[in-house]
């Protein structure tokens, strides 16, 4: 019994040190957009997040990600969103969770958005 016990609490264990950077640090940033002129709509993956000056939650994902600015009157800006490397991740590999690595990089987790602020100008028609 007391054997039973230790097996089900080391798997507990193991469970719950898995996915640490989605745990950690979620699957979403919290990213600021401004557009010169002000008042442009902001569009992920073709639906629209927020109009500037804002902020918006941007789901993270290993694949490249890219925002749309559009404006009546201006030309529409289309941005990349950078992305950098989520330490948090490292603590799956020390502890030997490649469940989680797994888990984290199905979430994007495996990066974070870098800056978490962008700024555009908008060009006008002619």
């Amino acid at each position: 019994m007391k054997n039973n016990l230790s097996i089900v609490l080391l798997v507990g264990a193991m469970f719950s040190v898995t996915s640490c950077a989605t745990i950690f640090t979620g699957s979403k940033d919290k990213i600021s957009f401004n557009s010169s002129p002000e008042g442009a709509k902001v569009f992920h993956k073709g639906i629209e997040k927020c109009i500037t000056p804002c902020t918006a939650e941007i789901p993270r994902s290993l694949s490249k990600q890219m925002v749309t600015f559009e404006k009546e009157g201006f030309n529409n800006k289309e941005v990349k969103l950078t992305k950098t490397f989520n330490p948090v991740t490292l603590l799956n590999i020390l502890f030997g969770g490649a469940i989680g690595v797994g888990i984290d990089a199905a979430t994007g987790s495996l990066t974070k958005y870098s800056p978490k602020k962008y700024e555009v100008e908008l060009e006008a028609k002619p």
